[in-house]
């Protein structure tokens, strides 16, 4: 065995998102089809057939998988009812990106629109209860610019 000389492993980040689903081979399907994501790795679980750890590759950023398992008291989204964390992607073209998701079998989470802070924008909730905000940056703001456009929407929201 070599020992590596990197603390950081080839491709990946500081921040990696792991997230937990009910079925990770179903989860690694529907982000292949839905979001073009590669496989990179998977280990099957000691049973053979569920997924213990999973690597995939959207665009230039990597995204680790497990199912549930109780012995590790790693839950889905689905099995809490939601979650607080939306995994955010730029992308070429997030309007095509959103409805490649949506015909994947995603769920609108927000319309497609051009966003006070610069972005093409818009939101789904995978089949896994994940939520995955779709983007393209289309304008660069200054601090000042972004303040007034977000004091504008605000009022439009009524606060």
């Amino acid at each position: 065995m070599k020992k590596s000389t990197r603390p950081i492993p080839e491709g990946h980040h500081t921040v990696q998102p792991y997230v937990v689903v009910s079925d990770a081979a179903q989860a690694i399907a529907f982000y292949k089809k839905a979001l073009g994501a590669e496989e990179v790795s998977v280990m099957p679980g000691p049973d053979g057939k569920s997924v213990m750890h999973a690597e995939i590759r959207i665009g230039d950023s990597m995204i680790y998988l497990t199912g549930e398992n109780p012995q590790w008291d790693a839950k889905s989204a689905k099995t809490l009812g939601g979650s607080p964390i939306s995994l955010h992607l730029y992308v070429q073209d997030a309007d095509a990106l959103f409805k490649r998701a949506v015909a994947a079998g995603a769920t609108v989470k927000m319309e497609m629109m051009d966003a006070f802070w610069g972005d093409r924008y818009g939101k789904v909730v995978d089949p896994f209860g994940i939520q995955w905000g779709i983007a393209t940056h289309t304008e660069d703001l200054t601090p000042e610019e972004l303040a007034i456009r977000a004091r504008e929407f605000m009022k439009t929201m009524g606060q």
